[in-house]
């Protein structure tokens, strides 16, 4: 029992440490790797590349894994370019390996304490941050000491030797014992941590070692697997494809496992430093065969998880900077970009009505990701309207820009009011709270009308239609009106005990959030006739 708690501890003082050293490493920089990760091209390498940077940075695989799902189901990036991604943080993750093959032990403790002194007195921010790379080092590889001296009785477990004789003469018993260890830890690097530590007692032969690690390469997958629950389509197919690469993979090495055994004992002179070029040698040997077939991949990919994708397109479609030069047709391009923009909001709130009445808990997940769309694209029209102004304008076209820098405010303002329901959706889920049946039948009334409202405010807009949009003015009156009836109601049934008083607050602040958006979806029909 002694010896558990003391290569658990010292696996969690390993963790621990890789976990400073990304924080301390992504806080050095900052959004550039969001950046990076956005203006990937359509170039595999390119994707691989960037993947593997990113994965050095934050020292894991799967935290990587889990931002490319992120941002596949944000419609950041293609499945093509998930998967090249993919392929460069398999690579990335094994320069942990390589790290930890070092046999740094002795340098953690002076590590620990300059880390944690850089972090304690550093005068700047950047100064902290680097003390916190080196302070979580220096745990990391303390963690690997005691994990290191905690496995010293095993040398003369025989019950453990045999098990280590087993992997090696059937390595599908290595691999399948390496994947569910990684798959319960979710680490890869923490598990070949473990590894290469029962190799610096001499406790694991190379031919064991190697099957674990293949092993952990399937493991590892269970973070993005479960990153993607609840995501659109194609990021489940982006974790689908983690998976697929990594059994593929392993299933092409296992046959040659015996030559692969030999080709690495040639690499080093400890199966410690063996054990991590193995790891890297699979990884780069993998991604080099599966490189020239992304597509085809991606392709296969599709066809086992089938269905039609609904990728929201995280930013703008129609706005192109060439077209500034002329003024008349770079308005109409924004005319359709807001009009794209409008029906996102509208979606959105149907996620949040769905979400509130008590269904699938992902559309929470949905109204999120268009929230995030709106604001980008509200950022993205405005940036590209003040380039417009700085051109020559007539009065007709300074109006309309006018007026369309209005209705991009008071469409992001709709998905502002809408993010606001999403939030009383979650706290009524969270706190049970319930809702009479002549609650909700209000509630679903007064929804409907307002999202008519939105609807037709978008309508008139990409028609430019002037009798839809006073009709607009007159019906947002109508919402006004129905807002104080229901307040007054639902008072009523305050004061009758007929209603939780918390039930009472949420539906107070529901109405009035959708009293808000008629207001907005009101002033985008007077933008639509100033103009």
């Amino acid at each position: 029992m002694g010896m558990f708690f003391t290569v658990a501890g010292g696996l969690g003082l390993f963790l621990y440490g890789m976990q400073l050293m990304a924080d301390g490493l992504q806080k050095a920089a900052g959004d550039r790797l969001r950046k990076l990760l956005e203006i990937l091209t359509g170039v595999p390498i390119i994707g691989v590349f960037i993947g593997t940077l990113v994965t050095v940075l934050v020292q894991s695989s799967s935290a990587t894994t889990v931002m490319v799902v992120g941002f596949v189901n944000a419609g950041l990036m293609s499945l093509s370019q998930a998967i090249s991604v993919i392929l460069g943080a398999n690579i990335g993750t094994t320069i942990t390996a390589q790290m930890v093959s070092l046999k740094l032990t002795e340098i953690a403790l002076p590590a620990i304490a300059v880390g944690f002194l850089l972090s304690l007195l550093g005068r700047t921010k950047t100064q902290k941050q680097i003390g916190q790379v080196v302070l979580g080092f220096g745990v990391l590889f303390l963690g690997m000491m005691i994990m290191s001296d905690g496995l010293k009785p095993l040398r003369t477990n025989p019950i453990f030797l045999q098990y280590m004789i087993q992997f090696g003469a059937r390595p599908l018993l290595g691999v399948i014992v390496g994947m569910v260890f990684t798959a319960a830890i979710q680490s890869s690097s923490a598990f070949t941590g473990l590894i290469i530590s029962l190799a610096l007692q001499d406790l694991i032969g190379l031919s064991s070692a190697i099957a674990l690690i293949l092993g952990s390469n399937i493991g590892t997958c269970i973070t993005a697997m479960l990153a993607s629950i609840g995501t659109n389509l194609t990021a489940r197919r982006a974790a689908l494809a983690h998976v697929l690469f990594n059994v593929f993979g392993v299933l092409i090495f296992l046959p040659f496992i015996g030559q692969f055994t030999y080709l690495v004992a040639g690499t080093a002179t400890t199966i410690a430093h063996q054990t991590a070029n193995a790891h890297t040698f699979f990884n780069v040997i993998n991604v080099t065969l599966f490189l020239p077939f992304v597509k085809p991949f991606a392709k296969l990919v599709s066809r086992l998880m089938p269905g039609e994708e609904g990728v929201v397109f995280y930013g703008p479609k129609y706005l192109d900077a060439l077209l500034i030069g002329t003024p008349s047709v770079a308005l109409g391009q924004v005319t359709k970009e807001l009009i794209r923009m409008g029906e996102i909001a509208v979606a959105m709130l149907d996620d949040v009505h769905i979400a509130f009445k008590g269904g699938n808990r992902d559309y929470i997940k949905y109204a999120e990701q268009k929230e995030e769309t709106i604001n980008a694209l509200e950022h993205d029209i405005v940036m590209y309207l003040v380039k417009l102004s700085q051109r020559s304008l007539s009065d007709e076209q300074s109006r309309r820009h006018i007026a369309l820098l209005n209705i991009n405010n008071d469409l992001e303002r709709v998905g502002d009011h809408a993010e606001n329901l999403k939030e009383l959706a979650e706290y009524r889920h969270e706190h049970k709270l319930p809702f009479s049946a002549e609650g909700i039948a209000e509630l679903d009334d007064m929804y409907f009308r307002v999202r008519g409202l939105v609807q037709s405010a978008i309508q008139a807009l990409e028609e430019d239609d002037m009798e839809l949009a006073k009709d607009i003015l007159r019906r947002e009156d109508e919402i006004d009106q129905l807002e104080k009836e229901l307040r007054r109601s639902h008072i009523g049934r305050l004061n009758d005990n007929r209603c939780h008083p918390s039930s009472g607050i949420v539906f107070l602040d529901v109405i009035s959030n959708l009293e808000r958006i008629a207001d907005h979806a009101n002033n985008i029909a007077e933008a639509v006739l100033k103009q």
